[in-house]
C-alpha cells in the first residue's frame, strides 16, 4: 500500500521573510511543491511581484500571496498575525551586501564602518528574525504545533575569509571587506535558534537552520574564482539547491530534529 510522504505539506501556510530576494523564491518553490501555501513578505514591492512569478512558473497551481511588510515593525507583523494561520515560518531575510557593487573607494573595514548600517543590518537580520518568531512561533505554540526555519550562512561558523575579495587573493589587496556585521548577525540566528527549539520543544514547535555557503548570483569572474578554490565540490551553490532542504526541515520528514543545524556549503567549511 502506498503511504503518504512525510514530505507533505498540503493544507499548511509557509511565511517567508525577504520573499523578494535571492532565495526567498526558491524556498517557496521548494515548499510549494510538497502542497504549502506560500506567504511571502518583504519590503521589495518589485522583488515580491517577480518572486510571485518566478513560484507560479515553476510550481503549477502554486498558492502565493505576497505582501509588503518591514519584519522591524511589530506592530505591522502583529496585524499579518491577526489574518494568518502559519504553520511554517522560514526566517530568511538579512541585509548582506554584494561585495562586486562598490565603486573604488575603501568599504568594510572595522576602523571606519558605519555605526547607521551596522544598527541596519542587525535590526533587521536579528531583531527582525526575533520578532517574526515572538509573534508567529508563540501562535504556533498556542496551537500546539508548527515549524521554524532559520536561514543562516557558512560566516556563521567560520570568519569570512577576506582575501576572497581581492582578484590576487592576498589580504593585502583587498580593498572592499565583507562587514562584521553579517556574519554576527548570523552566528546570532544560531544561538536563537538552539534558545527557540528547547523553549518550544514542549509545546510541539521544532526549530531548525540551514547553513547555506555562497550562491551564484553573478559575481564577478575572480569572486567566483577565488570562492571555488575554497570549496571542495570545487564551485558556487545554484540558487535552487536549497528547496529540499528547506522542505525536509519544514515538514515531518524531520519530526525528530530541532534545535539543529544543516551544512549545505560544498564542503568549504571542512577545509
Amino acid at each position: 500500500m502506498k503511504t503518504q510522504s512525510r514530505f507533505d505539506l498540503s493544507g499548511k501556510t509557509a511565511l517567508i521573510t525577504g520573499g523578494g530576494g535571492l532565495l526567498g523564491p526558491e524556498h517557496g518553490i521548494g515548499l510549494a511543491r510538497y502542497g504549502a501555501n506560500i506567504v511571502l513578505i518583504d519590503v521589495d514591492e518589485a522583488g515580491l511581484r517577480v518572486a510571485e512569478e518566478r513560484i507560479h512558473s515553476q510550481v503549477d497551481g502554486a498558492s502565493v500571496k505576497t505582501h509588503v511588510v518591514d519584519i522591524t515593525m511589530e506592530s505591522t507583523l502583529h496585524v499579518l498575525g491577526d489574518h494568518l494561520i502559519v504553520n511554517i515560518l522560514v526566517n530568511n531575510a538579512a541585509l548582506n551586501p554584494k561585495m562586486d557593487s562598490f565603486e573604488d573607494e575603501i568599504t568594510g573595514t572595522v576602523e571606519n564602518y558605519d555605526m547607521n548600517l551596522w544598527e541596519r543590518e542587525l535590526k533587521v537580520g536579528i531583531t527582525g528574525t526575533f520578532l517574526c518568531c515572538k509573534i508567529f512561533g508563540s501562535q504556533m505554540a498556542e496551537r500546539g504545533s508548527g515549524t521554524i526555519v532559520n536561514i543562516a550562512s557558512d560566516l556563521a561558523i567560520q570568519a569570512p575569509d577576506q582575501r576572497v575579495y581581492a582578484s590576487t587573493g592576498k589580504i593585502e589587496d583587498v580593498r572592499h571587506f565583507k562587514p562584521a556585521s553579517y556574519p554576527v548577525v548570523k552566528s546570532a540566528m544560531l544561538g536563537l535558534n538552539r534558545y527557540l527549539a528547547t523553549y518550544w520543544a514542549h509545546r510541539g514547535v521544532r526549530v531548525n537552520c540551514l547553513i547555506p555557503g555562497a550562491v551564484l548570483n553573478n559575481q564577478s569572474n575572480s569572486l567566483v574564482d577565488q570562492i571555488s578554490t575554497r570549496v571542495p565540490l570545487r564551485r558556487l551553490a545554484e540558487k535552487t539547491e536549497y528547496q529540499e532542504a528547506v522542505a525536509f526541515l519544514a515538514s515531518d520528514a524531520s519530526s525528530y530534529m530541532t534545535g539543529q543545524e544543516i551544512m549545505m556549503d560544498g564542503g568549504r567549511s571542512i577545509w
